[in-house]
């Protein structure tokens, strides 16, 4: 059961990198909305394209406000935090009980 609790908890590792690499980047996204940004710029590029799909389904849950103010930002961050509270301390936990054989 040892293997089984380590490949769970490598998983839930993996998860949480990916989890904060994303967010940081929504976080960099929504820095670079407040300027002009050349929509060339490879950066921008691909911080758009790889966030795009995410906040436009956020987009649909929360409307802009004023037609302007778009806060589907904060509910994709918000997302990002209850699933690193919730489904990467489940894993870990997951894992432990499996290593000492609580299971």
């Amino acid at each position: 059961m040892s293997l089984l609790g380590n490949l769970i908890g490598a998983l839930a590792t993996v998860v949480d990198i990916l989890l904060n690499v994303y967010m940081w980047m929504i976080v960099a996204r929504a820095i670079i909305s407040w300027v002009s940004p050349n929509p060339y710029n490879p950066i921008v590029n691909f911080l758009v394209v790889a966030t795009e799909p995410v906040l436009r389904y956020a987009r649909r849950i929360i409307p802009l406000i004023g037609g302007t103010i778009d806060l589907s930002p904060i509910l994709v961050l918000v997302a990002i935090v209850f699933l690193r509270r919730f489904l990467v301390q489940t894993l870990h936990q997951l894992a432990t009980n499996l290593s000492a054989g609580a299971f």
